[in-house]
């Protein structure tokens, strides 16, 4: 893999990271329950802290990182919260969103994992998705509690 298709490779998983970053910022603000509230905070800053390092690697192989989001989060951002605002910010409606989001996020993850990156960058990502599917896990496991 040229140094060029990693450092793409490298910033579609930045503008994913950030689109994550950004929902569970959005849903953080959306609900009281302290459990969810931490979860969603917690998730968010995760998610900023992996821009970080998808960055610096990109830095590092000389490219310009990625700095914004993709219309497709953008998009899944503006159906969350409108389905937030019609829902009357339903829990199980954000987290049913969020699941969708983040199995999105593992899938992508899993693409990129399939390329023939340098080694390190190879661990780094590997990771990230592990990160990933714990937290489309965890979001799972919520919104089965909230269901019951």
């Amino acid at each position: 893999m040229t140094n060029e298709e990693t450092i793409s490779v490298l910033n579609d998983l930045i503008q994913l990271s950030k689109d994550g970053e950004r929902e569970f910022h959005d849903c953080a603000e959306e609900v009281t329950d302290p459990e969810l509230l931490k979860f969603f905070t917690e998730t968010s800053q995760r998610c900023a802290e992996g821009v970080t390092m998808l960055q610096e690697e990109v830095r590092r192989l000389g490219g310009d990182p990625e700095t914004k989001a993709v219309f497709s989060g953008a998009a899944h951002r503006m159906w969350t919260n409108l389905k937030t605002v019609v829902a009357g910010a339903d829990k199980g409606s954000i987290l049913q969103e969020c699941e969708r989001g983040e199995q999105h996020a593992v899938e992508a993850y899993e693409k990129a994992l399939q390329e023939d990156l340098p080694t390190d960058i190879h661990a780094m990502v590997k990771m990230q998705h592990h990160g990933v599917v714990a937290n489309r896990d965890r979001v799972h496991t919520l919104l089965q509690q909230q269901m019951q």
